[in-house]
């Protein structure tokens, strides 16, 4: 049986007396597109900085292309592409520079005006970062992502300020992107989305994990007809339903 892309092990994780992530496992295999969901607050975010060792867990493990991201950050890096939520730039930087800067980290980059393209940014190449939308600059920051050909990608809620035209673009290229091979890791709290492109999804609620499983397992359990609804369920806001 190979190895799953992302392992995830009894994974916990407190800000002083507040339990962030709670005793989390679950696994991501290759080729996937896996959705953790839940809402703001859940502790989706913290659990991305665990998985690269950008934070310290309390207790548990997580484990990356068979790695403790923490002691072996290079070797991740070079094969994890990474779109934050609160992603920072120069002040005076423009889109080309940025890509061009990104590329360098790398020994063979994906084509980055190739990319600008894809997510409908190639005529804003030479415009400050600055001056982007915050959509755009969220469109700007998947690219980056993608810029060292990576094997897995996290995204953290990814379409987040993006128009619905916008927003289904960039699930179309994410599409795109899966049908490639690339393993996706995304957090969300549009169910749309999720059921746009989860083959797998994780709820959480105040950190601990509420459902898990494909995407139809989750709703077809909830006795629901969408992800939506089965959300719904699921976190105890049936009156929502009606």
């Amino acid at each position: 049986m190979d190895e799953p892309y992302i392992c995830v092990r009894n994974l916990t994780k407190s800000f002083g007396d507040r339990r962030v992530v709670d005793d989390l496992s679950f696994d991501v295999k290759k080729g996937q597109v896996f959705g953790l969901l839940g809402h703001n607050g859940a502790g989706k975010s913290t659990t991305i900085d665990l998985i690269l060792g950008l934070k310290v867990p309390d207790a548990g493990f997580a484990r990356i292309l068979n790695m403790n991201a923490a002691k072996n950050r290079r070797r991740v890096f070079e094969r994890v592409g990474v779109q934050l939520q609160h992603t920072r730039y120069q002040s005076s930087i423009t889109l080309e520079e940025a890509c061009i800067e990104y590329a360098s980290l790398y020994a063979q980059p994906e084509d980055y005006q190739k990319l600008l393209e894809q997510f409908g940014l190639g005529s804003l190449r030479k415009s400050f970062v600055s001056k982007l939308s915050g959509g755009e600059r969220q469109k700007l920051s998947v690219v980056l992502a993608l810029i060292g050909k990576p094997e897995i990608v996290f995204l953290d809620e990814l379409t987040t300020g993006l128009d619905v035209v916008a927003r289904r673009e960039v699930w179309r290229t994410l599409m795109q992107l899966k049908e490639q091979g690339l393993t996706i890791f995304l957090t969300t709290h549009y169910m749309e989305e999720a059921e746009a492109l989860c083959d797998r999804v994780c709820i959480l609620k105040s950190g601990k994990k509420v459902a898990e499983g494909a995407l139809d397992e989750v709703i077809a359990a909830s006795g629901q007809n969408n992800l939506e609804n089965a959300y719904l369920s699921i976190m105890g806001e049936e009156e929502l339903l009606s």
